[in-house]
């Protein structure tokens, strides 16, 4: 009978000084051997099993030397009992792994005397598992004992939306993983955190950061590597969070960066550089928000590139009357910053700030700004005299957030309750 490879050890297994207890009362009985006449220490070189010797012979078939808690291809195992293994007839238990289909060990405990195993943790609801059982009988004698179960399907489950959407990103897109239920204490949290599955090429140190009980943010230390691949699974299906509720399915992401754009704009010399791979392609004059009307200082991530959007005063209760379509509208905030063209304030443009927020250009340079960056890609403002973008709430902010106090909102690098909440939702609508 074939059995798995084993890629994990569970809790419970013999240690190697146990292991070697055994093979030196095995290699005793060999040297025994020596000691009889030549004619049987010739014999005991021999092939097959004519020399009797236990470890030469297949293992047994431990199916009635090992007793199991459920019964082989059971459909409707209970995830909230723990496995249970028991010998019989005096045999002992070598080793038991107990895996599901995607390869997660049930982690256990193997007693002392090696006549029992339990499982420490809890069973994925709705998986198939595989149980493998060794054996040794009496005279030393491998067995094994192979077979499958599948537990009972979770009524509630905590399901997971990660993001954004399979595509090319700039270098500034955060990965996103949104639950379906809130998740507060922090055992639970660990949990979930740990079956998000983040892989970049090249890699990266980066880190999970909770912006509330239902919605966490990943980012790298610094920017992405411009033109790499990354990639975002969970395995949470099947996994117990807490009484009653499991993880459910969620759809991977597969998200590749483009070049490294790097945009920012400059309130006092009202001048915008783009760079892209750290080499400066184009520089034009800007005007951003006036008094009253402070663009915000710090780092944004383009959300939307849009060709026409119509910005009016009463979307944002301003004083002063304005109802105006606007061309090559490049968003960076929920509450409606935008890069954009504006043509009747080109005058302005390098000269003065008088906008209601947004960044204003020419439409020439709006079209080719428009044109040149994607999603993702990071345009900063300096020397406002406006607030700091908020890391969360408004966009993605998450760039103006230290990397020690990102780390800190981590339930795996950090034993403590993490989340620092997210911020008020500002305003969805636009300004200019």
């Amino acid at each position: 009978m074939s059995h798995r490879p084993r890629t994990a050890l569970p809790q419970g297994f013999l240690t190697p000084r146990t292991l070697t207890r055994r093979h030196k009362r095995r290699a005793v009985k060999s040297c025994a051997l020596l000691l009889a006449p030549l004619s049987v220490g010739l014999a005991a070189c021999g092939t097959g099993n004519s020399s009797g010797d236990p470890l030469a012979s297949a293992p047994y078939d431990a199916t009635d030397a090992v007793s199991v808690s459920t019964r082989a291809d059971a459909t409707d195992v209970d995830p909230n009992q723990p496995l249970k293994v028991t010998s019989r007839n005096g045999d002992t238990l070598t080793d038991v792994t107990a895996a599901d289909a995607s390869g997660r060990v049930v982690p256990g405990e193997l007693s002392a005397d090696g006549k029992s195993w339990h499982s420490t943790g809890p069973l994925a609801a709705g998986a198939h598992y595989t149980l493998d059982v060794g054996t040794e009988n009496q005279d030393g004698a491998p067995g094994r004992r192979t077979m499958d179960f599948r537990t009972r399907p979770a009524s509630k489950h905590l399901n997971v939306k990660l993001g954004p959407q399979n595509g090319t990103y700039g270098v500034g897109m955060p990965l996103t993983a949104e639950l379906s239920r809130p998740v507060k204490e922090r055992r639970q949290r660990e949990l979930v955190e740990r079956a998000l599955k983040v892989d970049s090429q090249p890699r990266v140190e980066g880190s999970w950061h909770w912006v509330d009980s239902k919605k966490l943010h990943y980012r790298p230390r610094s920017y992405w590597p411009a033109h790499a691949t990354i990639t975002l699974r969970s395995s949470l299906k099947g996994l117990k969070i807490r009484k009653g509720l499991y993880g459910g399915k969620a759809k991977p992401v597969r998200m590749k960066t483009g070049d490294r754009i790097v945009a920012v704009a400059d309130a006092s010399s009202l001048r915008m550089t783009v760079k892209k791979n750290g080499r400066t392609i184009h520089t034009m004059p800007i005007t951003t928000g006036k008094a009253g009307y402070e663009t915000r200082n710090g780092i944004k991530v383009i959300l939307t590139k849009e060709p026409y959007v119509r910005m009016t005063s009463a979307s944002i209760g301003a004083s002063d009357f304005y109802d105006l379509g606007v061309h090559w509208a490049t968003r960076l905030t929920d509450s409606g910053e935008y890069v954009h063209g504006a043509p009747w304030s080109v005058g302005s443009q390098g000269v003065s700030n008088t906008s209601h927020g947004c960044t204003g250009m020419s439409s020439e340079n709006a079209k080719w700004f428009f044109n040149t960056v994607r999603e993702g890609d990071i345009v900063q403002h300096v020397n406002t005299a406006g607030e700091k973008m908020a890391p969360f709430g408004n966009g993605f902010g998450d760039w103006n957030m230290d990397w020690k106090e990102w780390r800190a909102g981590s339930a795996v690098d950090h034993g403590r309750p993490v989340g620092n909440g997210a911020a008020d939702a500002a305003r969805l609508r636009p300004q200019v």
